[in-house]
């Protein structure tokens, strides 16, 4: 249910996926992260592609590229000597992060600083946690609706198949996670598809606001889980 309202919701905006669903798979299967999500978040931009790779910002893609791969490094770093618990308080911390610049809409310039610093913090928050987004949408927030989907999406793309040979490298890919990220492929697409007729409710309003209470009450309860497991062991 978490990938099918994510998928609905990045098919919307361009991002989402891993804002609604990394804290619930975190809790979920903690040992599966991030590579589960890293599987989804390949395989759905692709389909945004099928449709708008036209409208790909080669340019600004070229910038975030460039700054997420030493970021990914380090995302590599804290993935193998920060605990599962530890990890999973930061997934938290970098939902609840997401959701305020997300609900603020913070103004960002479009250069190439802005775009290589946010390809960076999403190279080290996607790495270790599968959210690589928000900080990459934040510069393309005053886009074109398909200029931001399409440049979202090819960055995506490739941020996650790095992702997921910087994780095979390190010896943190399990084959359990890979597993899990195929079926989770199913309920992605099946958002994906519903997202189209709804594509002109999810830039605002209601929905938007609904979904930003979602991810956040997830992150809040990922956050409490972690404590509490922490003071039984």
């Amino acid at each position: 249910m978490a990938v099918f309202v994510g998928a609905i919701v990045q098919g919307g905006v361009g991002f989402g996926l891993g804002l609604v669903a990394a804290p619930v798979l975190t809790m979920l299967g903690p040992d599966l992260m991030p590579g589960a999500i890293q599987v989804v978040n390949m395989t759905l931009p692709l389909f945004t592609l099928a449709v708008e790779w036209r409208k790909v910002d080669w340019r600004g893609l070229g910038f975030a590229v460039l700054g997420r791969l030493p970021g990914s490094a380090i995302g590599a770093v804290i993935v193998v000597y920060v605990s599962i618990y530890a990890r999973g308080i930061f997934v938290a911390v970098m939902v609840l992060v997401a959701v305020a610049l997300t609900a603020r809409a913070i103004s960002v310039p479009r250069n190439g600083y802005t775009i290589t610093t946010a390809g960076f913090v999403s190279g080290i928050t996607g790495t270790a946690t599968g959210i690589g987004g928000p900080p990459v949408a934040l510069v393309y927030q005053n886009a074109k609706g398909p200029q931001i989907r399409a440049t979202l999406a090819m960055f995506f793309f490739l941020s996650a198949a790095q992702s997921l040979a910087i994780l095979a490298f390190v010896d943190e890919l399990p084959s359990q996670a890979l597993l899990v990220g195929a079926v989770l492929i199913v309920p992605m697409v099946l958002g994906f598809l519903v997202s189209g007729p709804l594509r002109r409710y999810l830039d605002g309003g209601k929905v938007r606001i609904a979904v930003l209470a979602v991810a956040a009450a997830s992150a809040v309860g990922l956050i409490v889980q972690n404590i509490l497991t922490s003071m039984g062991a």
